[in-house]
């Protein structure tokens, strides 16, 4: 079946579009990665500024992404990604003058050596390049995303979900602006101004204009970038993030921090989906995290001996251990010690975040050797799997990947190094 010439000419003009940006980023890239600290932080807190300023009108773009939110049915965790207040605007705000206030990482020098002929070497971190960010729902990734890629002298092209169009739109005026204000190249920092799908599968084929593509979302849009892009990608597929209450835990402590992990937000990727809890541990500890849970709204799936303890508790299946609810839900299993609760997390776990509770420093010590995660925490909320939270300012996501940035997706992480050769002559025998 030959494609209608109207569907054939909308990708054509999508292809022209993104190809435009493409470009555009293209001949920014060498002037931004020259581009001065000053520089680079004053456009970062001057787009600060701005979003501070109109915060009124980004809140109305996003009561109308809201509005066409609801009426598309998007689930509780979706809408609770979307929206925006005051004091999340705000937020936004503060982590874009957060990134401006870091180290600059370009021309860092990483190490450095002498060699016996003499020559001199130091390896030197280097922008990335062009970075793609595609991204659902969370207007603030907007932000996040433009203040990191700047702040490490990436051109990036931003594009946000339908869901969050005329959010992401305000959010980039403001960043826009700074950039404008700052005389830094108009390409540095672009959004893709459409909401057709082909643009994605534009810019996962453009290798000739973009280095590196981010995508933040859920398990199928991950699916497809990794899938068709033929840009290196940073990714992670899902967010299965677990909390293990040791048989030595506190039981005030273990009841804390796994209503932290799970309720405080359900719809982030660091929220806890899975409880296990030590078969020694389950009289002691597991009556009082459930009744906590419990009052708070969340519903509770567990396998037999949680639910021994328990009618609140409805049977959880295989299917469960699996699944990144992001929603008010929390399966629970009864390991039998430290070795069986390894083994769940690294079989049904996603490799991004897992959280031990524990008083026993041996048994923390084994937990962080040996659950394969980017994260992995003692005694904390899994909901500390943030960028900001560790200090980095913001984050452009979270990689559960082996190559090149694992974990949050920092300034440096949006570096790589180039090796800077210094000699006085010297030619190799």
């Amino acid at each position: 079946m030959t494609n209608p010439p109207a569907a054939t000419a909308a990708r054509e003009n999508v292809a022209a579009l993104l190809a435009r940006l493409g470009a555009a980023a293209r001949a920014a890239a060498q002037p931004l990665s020259l581009a001065s600290t000053d520089d680079k932080n004053r456009a970062l807190e001057l787009a600060a500024d701005r979003i501070d300023a109109q915060t009124d009108t980004i809140l109305r773009a996003n009561a109308r992404d809201l509005a066409e939110a609801r009426s598309r049915d998007l689930t509780a965790a979706m809408l609770d990604r979307l929206s925006l207040d005051a004091d999340r605007v705000g937020a936004i705000a503060r982590g874009v003058r957060e990134v401006a206030a870091l180290p600059d990482p370009v021309g860092a020098v990483l190490a450095e050596w002498e060699r016996p002929n003499g020559l001199r070497i130091q390896r030197v971190r280097v922008p990335l390049g062009v970075i793609g960010v595609i991204y659902e729902s969370r207007p603030n990734v907007t932000a996040d995303a433009a203040a990191l890629c700047l702040k490490a002298g990436n051109p990036v092209i931003l594009r946000g979900g339908s869901e969050s169009t005329h959010s992401s739109q305000a959010i980039y005026g403001c960043l826009r602006d700074g950039v404008e204000a700052a005389d830094l190249p108009h390409g540095a920092v672009q959004i893709v101004p459409t909401r057709d799908r082909a643009a994605v599968g534009a810019m996962l084929t453009m290798p000739e204009y973009i280095d590196v593509i981010v995508p933040r979302g859920g398990r199928s849009l991950i699916e497809r970038v990794q899938r068709e892009s033929r840009v290196p990608v940073f990714a992670h597929l899902e967010g299965i993030c677990h909390v293990y209450a040791h048989a030595a835990a506190d039981p005030a402590m273990a009841r804390d921090i796994v209503v932290n992990a799970k309720m405080r937000r359900t719809g982030v990727c660091g929220a806890a989906e899975t409880l296990l809890i030590d078969r020694a541990a389950v009289r002691s500890h597991l009556p009082g995290i459930v009744a906590a849970l419990a009052d708070r709204g969340c519903e509770l799936r567990g396998d037999d001996a949680a639910r021994a303890t328990d009618s609140r508790i409805v049977a959880a299946n295989d299917e469960d251990w699996r699944t990144e609810y992001l929603d008010a839900i929390l399966a629970i299993r009864v390991v039998d010690g430290i070795g069986d609760a390894i083994d769940h997390i690294n079989t049904y776990g996603s490799h991004h975040t897992d959280s031990i509770v524990t008083a026993d420093e041996r048994a923390a010590a084994r937990f962080l050797a040996e659950v394969d995660s980017a994260i992995v925490l003692h005694n904390a909320s899994t909901q500390f799997a943030d960028g900001g939270e560790f200090g980095m300012g913001a984050e452009i996501g979270i990689s559960t990947g082996r190559l090149h940035a694992r974990g949050p997706v920092g300034v440096e992480q949006l570096t790589t190094y180039k090796y800077v050769v210094r000699g006085t002559g010297q030619v190799r025998p």
